[in-house]
């Protein structure tokens, strides 16, 4: 690993720089299950005992920051795709609280030259503080050169 990535590995992984309340409406929830293509009741239906938003529902979810503020970013950065990893169901109504940190920085080379993948976590916490989910939002960087 190039010596740049580990100096920026070693300052930024898993430092939280943006913590966000977000509000699980109801009906954004159905909304969005119906749009996917969702038939479960659990996710459809509000009077279902199981209520639940879709578990992809949070990937749609963006704090107020995706990067630090001091990254030193270089370049062109591009969306290079969402993970979503549910520890336990997100309940409409209810308040999460939602603390971003970069989970990971890595590289790779291509005939265009290098390029910087940097993975951006919201871990989803509820009000009592348990763990319900991540949302991971990889970002690629084309070093300009």
């Amino acid at each position: 690993m190039d010596q740049d990535i580990i100096d920026l590995r070693e300052k930024y992984l898993n430092q939280d720089f943006d913590t966000t309340p977000f509000e699980i409406d109801p009906k954004k929830t159905v909304e969005y299950a119906r749009l996917c293509g969702e038939t479960a009741p659990r996710f459809l239906d509000p009077a279902d005992a199981d209520f639940q938003a879709s578990p992809t529902y949070i990937a749609s979810l963006m704090g107020g920051r995706t990067m630090p503020k001091d990254f030193p970013v270089k370049g062109i950065g591009m969306d290079a795709g969402k993970g979503v990893e549910c520890l336990a169901p997100i309940r409409p109504g209810q308040t999460l609280n939602g603390k971003t940190h970069l989970h990971d920085i890595y590289t790779k080379t291509g005939r265009s030259g290098r390029m910087v993948f940097v993975v951006s976590r919201i871990e989803f916490y509820d009000n009592a503080g348990k763990h319900l989910a991540n949302s991971d939002s990889r970002i690629v960087i084309r070093e300009k050169g």
